[in-house]
């Protein structure tokens, strides 16, 4: 098996703990799913959120689903003028048979126009 990263990335309406955990488990979720994955083969995950999404860790909406041990990471996305706000972003090292070609990258809601090349194929 080799290494792999899944790239995905989703907005979120508001800066509550309930929205910031339902839109990063809605994510994740949908991640596994468009891969056809087993949680077991998932390596790590780097999670970044914006600036402006400070009510709770992303990393801990992924234990709640039983992601215990999977090593996961929290961290502050580059703030970068004019770019989207309230976006949670993912990458996710999995072990896979899949060439790069067959891994789906996961952009849900606004989140989509942030790399349509990769969303326009799914």
């Amino acid at each position: 098996m080799t290494i792999r990263g899944i790239r995905g990335a989703i907005d979120v309406p508001e800066n509550t703990a309930e929205e910031i955990d339902r839109r990063t488990q809605e994510l994740l979720r949908a991640m596994v799913a468009a891969n056809d994955l087993d949680p077991r083969r998932i390596v790590s995950i780097f999670l970044t959120a914006t600036v402006d999404l400070d009510a709770a860790y992303p990393a801990a909406a992924a234990r709640a689903i039983g992601w215990t041990h999977i090593p996961l990471l929290d961290a502050q996305e580059i703030d970068v003028q004019g770019s989207m706000p309230r976006v949670i972003r993912v990458l996710m090292h999995v072990e896979s048979e899949k060439t790069h070609d067959d891994i789906h990258h996961v952009y849900l809601g606004k989140a989509v126009s942030l790399r349509p090349d990769l969303t326009q194929s799914q």
